[in-house]
This record gives C-alpha cells, structure tokens and sequence, in this order.
C-alpha cells in the first residue's frame, strides 16, 4: 500500500503539470488562430472598403461630367442666343445710320430751300416797292387814294352784280339744289375705294402640331394661366386640331396675345419667365405700331396741327371694327368723302378732313369710360385744344347735339355714306331685323308693359306702361332690369339708350 502510494504521488503531480503545459500550449494555439482570424477579417473589411471607395470616386466622377456636360450645352445655347441678338442689334444699329443720314440730307436740302425761298421774298417785296412807287408817280395819287377810289367803284358795280345773282341763285336753287346736292354725293362716292376688313372677336394660332397644346398649358395650368393674366384674353384650347383660339372684346390685347404666342412656338422656349419676356416685349412693338398708324393717318390727310396726344387713339382705332368695317379706315373714307364734297360747295376742306378724320375717335375709348363714343370723342379732342367747331362735329355726328356749322353736318352726309355704300358693312338684314325684334320681346316681356317699339337703328329702345300697374318707382327698376338684360342677352355695337314712358292720359267726350 505505501509502493502504491509512493508511486501513485509523483505520477499524480506529472500528469498534473503535463496537463497544465498542455492546456497553455492548446491556448497559445488557439489565441493564435484567434489573431489569424481578426488579421483576415481586417484585411477582408480593409479590401472591401477600398472598393466601396473606388466606386464612390467612379461615380463622383461620373456625376461631375455629366454637370459639366451640361454646363457647356446650356453656355454654347446661351452663347448662340447672345450672338442671335447681337446680330439683331448690329442690323438695328445700320437701319438706325442710314435713317439718320436721310434725315441730315433732307434737313439740308429743306434749309437750302429755305435760303431760296427767303431770297426770293426778299427780292419780289422789293420789285413790288419799286412798282407801287412808279405808279404813284404816274397816277399822282397814293396807293391808300387809289386804293379807295378803286374800291367804291368796285362796291357800287358789285352791289348791282350781287343782287341780280342773288335773284337768279334764288330762282335756280328751288330747281336744281336736290338734283346738285345728288350729283356731288354721287361723284364723292365714285371716286372713292376703300378696302374693308372683317370685325372678328376670337384670332386662331395655327399650331405645328397637337403636342404643342400641352406646353402652352404647362405643369398644372401655369403657362396657360401667365399667358392669359399678362394679356387679358381668354385662351380656348379644345379639340381643334393643330390650334388654339384667342377670345377677347379688346383688338389691341388679342393681336398683343397673337402675336406672342406666335413668338412662343416658334423658339419653343415656353414658361412663365419667358411668356413675361415676350408679352411685354410684343406690348412695347404694338403701341409703337399703334403710333405709326396714328400718324400714317393724318399724313395720308394732309392734316396738320393735330395734338399728339391724340394720335395713338387714332392708331388703336385700326383694331377695332364696326360690322365688319375698319374703324381707321372708316374715319378715313369720311374724311376723303367729306373734303370732297366741301370742296364742291365752298365749305372749310381743311376742318371737313380734320373733322371726318376724328369723328369717331370715341371708339378708342368707349370701354374707358362711360356714354356713348360721340360724347366721349368730342370730350377728348376739347380735351387735346381742338376747336369748339370741330368739337361740336364730333359730338353732333349722331345727333347727340345739334349741329352749328355747315362742316358739321357734311360729316353726318359722309359717315351715312362711308357707313351704308354696299359692302361697308356685312350685318344682313336678317341679321339687323332679328336684333330690333330682339329688343322689342325683351322689354315685352316684363309686367305692365304695353308696347315697345325699337327706333334710330336700334340705338334706342321705347318702353310704354301702364300707368295704374307701374308706379315711378317701379317704372325706374322696370327700365334698369331691361338694360342689364339686353347688356346680357345681345350683342351690339355701341350703346343702347331705355327710355321708358309712363303718362296719364283722360278722355271724355262732349255729346
């Protein structure tokens, strides 16, 4: 038992320490294979972090060429439109040079012609000195003596010859005043020709083809909505193909908004900052052009003096129509007829010119302000120093006042010319009976009245009531509930005057 104990002991304390060698060994191994491991893992994480990074430089690359690729697209657009308009510039500067050097060489010639001219008067007023003095010398009279002596010899032999013409025009008017007053009508008309335009409410832009439609519209209505809010027409796009259509009372903002559009489609270029660009750009052209117009007007005429204040209101009468007639072209014509006629019977040609020219310009104006284009045009050429004469021209065309002068009632002659000749004017007369019987149902239709009746060309519409069912209350609502609803139901040009007549009238008879 002790042999077995005291081998058994040192055995016991070998194993022990072999095993405890052992377990540290197993654990160096192990540790080892542990730092091998981590070793891979970070070279695998350091491997896959140097690829994420190239990846990321490839495409920070790639996203830089693509922004300068467009950078320089967008610069060479730019640069292409800047030499576009340096061109239109250079061209606009030439045009400018050589007006200015036909105007130096006009203004040179007229004041050549004006040394002339002065030299001349110089020279006749001393040749007419000269002459006056020999005939004094001659005659043994004054030139103040002769003078009189010549006129009362002269009033006595024309107080004779006065009064037998006054007896024969007296006796030779009754017979032939019609059938002269007819001839000189005709002969105005004759030679008269003017061209005439169609009166339209809508204008059509021809699109290049449908998908156009939809960037005029643009994201949710926008280019749609700053097209219509800068111009101030309606802009109808519907099934129509290849078009849209411009809708608006006003000429002038309707070819403002045509022309526009036009310029919109042709450069393709079509959003809110662009449309702003080019509506106020085409503004600018259309009333410069308006001007033009104004003055290409009164120099066709011959006319001088006139305000030019007054021009671009004769230049916006060139859009606008009346049953098809050019306004422009109509006051024209009148002027034309008017001179003519008042160089046959010796009145004023000057101020028949000026007053046919101006007649109408109230049509310029007639949806600023209220009453009818007569009044509103004689207001503004008082307004512009015109004369009372021409003033009450203007206002006495439609018999809105009486007319003070021969010239005046010539331009009533002449606008009924200018107006009525066949093909001035395209209403039928279906057309023109329908929009008196109009008016005549409309005011039929309200209780207590009994008769209406539609007078002066349908400018003026006569109610009559009842007296026991209308009281003058009612009688005013009456006549102000028809003028809204003719405003409302019919279309007609200028305005259109309610008169409304309540009277009592009693009868009794004397048997």
């Amino acid at each position: 038992m002790y042999i077995i104990i005291q081998y058994a002991l040192p055995s016991l304390f070998l194993g022990v320490v072999i095993g405890y060698f052992l377990r540290r060994y197993i654990a160096r191994i192990k540790v080892a294979s542990a730092k091998e491991t981590a070793e891979d893992i970070l070279k695998e994480a350091q491997k896959e972090a140097e690829a994420k990074k190239r990846e990321a430089l490839l495409e920070t690359k790639d996203q830089l060429f693509r922004e300068r690729s467009n950078f320089e697209r967008e610069t060479r657009e730019r640069r292409s439109e800047l030499q576009r308009w340096e061109k239109r510039v250079l061209q606009k500067e030439e045009n400018l040079d050589k007006r200015v050097d036909v105007l130096d060489k006009k203004e040179k010639l007229i004041s050549n012609r004006e040394r002339v001219v002065e030299s001349k008067e110089i020279e006749l007023k001393k040749a007419q000195e000269e002459i006056r003095k020999e005939l004094e010398r001659i005659s043994g009279l004054t030139a103040d003596e002769a003078k009189g002596m010549l006129i009362r010899s002269l009033e006595e032999e024309a107080r004779r010859d006065a009064q037998s013409t006054i007896n024969l025009i007296e006796s030779e008017a009754k017979v032939t005043a019609e059938k002269k007053a007819r001839d000189i009508l005709a002969y105005s008309i004759q030679k008269l020709a003017s061209d005439i335009t169609s009166e339209i409410t809508v204008t059509s832009v021809s699109l290049p083809n449908d998908d156009m439609k939809g960037r005029i519209i643009g994201r949710e209505g926008r280019n749609i909505r700053a097209l219509e809010t800068l111009t101030g027409v309606d802009i109808i796009i519907d099934d129509t193909p290849e078009a849209v259509v411009l809708s608006s009372f006003d000429p002038v903002r309707r070819e403002i908004a045509r022309v526009s559009m036009e310029r919109l489609i042709a450069d393709g270029r079509i959003h809110p900052a662009r449309i702003e660009e080019v509506t106020a750009k085409v503004s600018g052209e259309i009333n410069q052009l308006i001007i033009e117009e104004g003055e290409k007007a009164a120099f066709d005429l011959s006319l001088q003096g006139i305000s030019p204040e007054l021009i671009p209101y004769l230049g916006r009468l060139h859009y606008r129509t009346s049953y098809g007639q050019n306004i422009l072209a109509h006051s024209k014509e009148v002027a034309n007829v008017a001179g003519m006629i008042a160089a046959e019977i010796g009145a004023d040609v000057d101020l028949a010119k000026r007053g046919g020219l101006l007649h109408d310009i109230g049509k310029a104006v007639i949806t600023e302000g209220e009453g009818g284009h007569a009044l509103l045009g004689a207001e503004l050429v008082k307004k512009f120093g015109e004369s009372s004469v021409l003033v009450n021209i203007v206002e006495s065309h439609h018999n809105d006042r009486e007319p003070t002068s021969a010239e005046a009632v010539l331009i009533q002659a002449a606008d009924a010319i200018s107006a009525s000749r066949p093909g001035a004017r395209r209403e039928s007369m279906d057309t023109y009976i329908k929009r008196l019987e109009s008016l005549e149902k409309i005011a039929e239709e309200y209780e207590g009245v009994e008769k209406s009746f539609a007078i002066q060309a349908g400018r003026e519409i006569r109610v009559i009531v009842n007296n026991d069912r209308v009281d003058d209350d009612k009688a005013k609502e009456v006549a102000r509930e028809i003028a809204k609803r003719i405003e409302r139901e019919l279309k007609y040009p200028g305005r259109i005057k309610v008169t409304l007549i309540r009277e009592t009238r009693i009868v009794e008879y004397a048997k």
